[in-house]
């Protein structure tokens, strides 16, 4: 039986192990896909995801600590902010301590913003294209659904119309971009 987020953050906060195996099952594929496509592997994605575990706990525990965002967005900000850190750092293991400091933690606040941020305008841009194209791009790009599956339920003849539906979809969203980006200047 699956857990809601708050019954999770409960169990989190009281130390229950079985909390992190319904954050494992909900957000550990886009983890490691995540790490994987940045040159990582799936032990990489493993080490970084129980890093961002312990961060997201301590923060969790923090009294002044409110979540604003959607847990994926704030796993995965964590995650890409772990990830830009090794990065950066290649020769040096980023593991973690006990006790972060308030920079570390300041540099995740605006992370999971920019991330929030970005999922919003995303959002925005999406309820501006057709229909048929939202529905698409979800099943390309969040359900991660092959091409080949892709065609089969859209009932495109070729592999290559549903990918060129797919690229025309993208361009459906590059425009609406740029008009919004247009009317913030």
């Amino acid at each position: 039986m699956q857990q809601s987020n708050s019954d999770i953050f409960i169990d989190l906060k009281g130390e229950n192990t079985c909390a992190f195996g319904e954050l494992y099952k909900k957000h550990f594929s886009m983890v490691n896909r995540f790490v994987i496509n940045n040159n990582g592997t799936t032990i990489d994605a493993q080490d970084i995801f129980q890093e961002t575990m312990l961060i997201f706990v301590e923060k969790l525990r923090q009294d002044d600590f409110h979540l604003t965002a959607s847990v994926k967005t704030y796993i995965m900000a964590i995650v890409k902010h772990l990830c830009l850190k090794k990065m950066r750092a290649p020769h040096r293991e980023t593991a973690f301590t006990d006790s972060h400091n308030n920079q570390f933690y300041d540099e995740i606040t605006y992370v999971v913003e920019q991330e929030q941020s970005y999922w919003d305008k995303l959002e925005n841009y999406m309820s501006k294209i057709t229909s048929h194209c939202n529905r698409l791009i979800h099943d390309m790009f969040f359900k991660n659904k092959p091409i080949d599956q892709i065609q089969q339920e859209y009932g495109y003849s070729t592999k290559h119309n549903a990918i060129n539906q797919k690229h025309k979809c993208v361009e459906q969203i590059r425009k609406v971009k740029e008009q919004e980006e247009k009317k913030e200047i």
